[in-house]
């Protein structure tokens, strides 16, 4: 019997996060700019924090539409930091607000993030071969060179270890373990 990768445990909002969408290719511009907002929210804090204010940070930045959160002023900030529905951190948040100005250039440039992203692994899902958890990097120099390259282009919150996450949060690599069943999808 196939066991599913034990960092999701039985919580079931992390087992559906799992099985549902970690790890599964994702093209859609909105929810590439979601995840990679949440995995800079994540830094310092575990993943199920994140999951479980995942709808209120939807509520909080106007559904992640990037054009709105562009716009974003000190009023917004002031706002979000009295929003308990999400990490009230200023560095994130300011960096959220940074982030949606980058992808704004980033489409002008390239088209967007999945255009961007994408070209690093033309197009594939990398398939690296994970006996256990242990296996798992927590970053590569495929991460470090995303990393690099987005900082250059004035993202924040976008270090190497939280890129490989993202990296694998919107199936660029499978990172499903050999013995979990979602492993298979590719």
């Amino acid at each position: 019997m196939k066991e599913r990768c034990p960092w999701c445990g039985d919580d079931p909002l992390y087992v559906k996060y799992h099985d549902e969408e970690w790890g599964k290719p994702c093209h859609d511009e909105r929810t590439l700019f979601e995840m990679l907002i949440l995995e800079g929210a994540q830094a310092g804090l575990s993943w199920i924090t994140i999951l479980r204010k995942r709808d209120n940070y939807r509520k909080a930045f106007d559904n992640f539409d990037v054009g709105k959160i562009a716009r974003y002023t000190e009023r917004d900030v002031e706002r979000l930091m009295n929003d308990a529905g999400i990490v009230r951190n200023r560095l994130k948040i300011n960096a959220t607000i940074t982030n949606a100005r980058a992808y704004l250039t980033l489409c002008e440039e390239v088209g967007g993030l999945d255009a961007y992203l994408w070209r690093y692994v033309d197009g594939v899902p990398l398939q690296p071969s994970l006996s256990s958890m242990a296996t798992v990097p927590a970053s590569t120099p495929l991460s470090d060179r995303i990393s690099k390259d987005l900082k250059k282009r004035g993202f924040k919150f976008v270090g190497s270890t939280i890129i490989y996450a993202y990296m694998q949060a919107i199936g660029m690599t499978n990172d499903h373990i050999a013995t979990c069943p979602q492993r298979g999808w590719a």
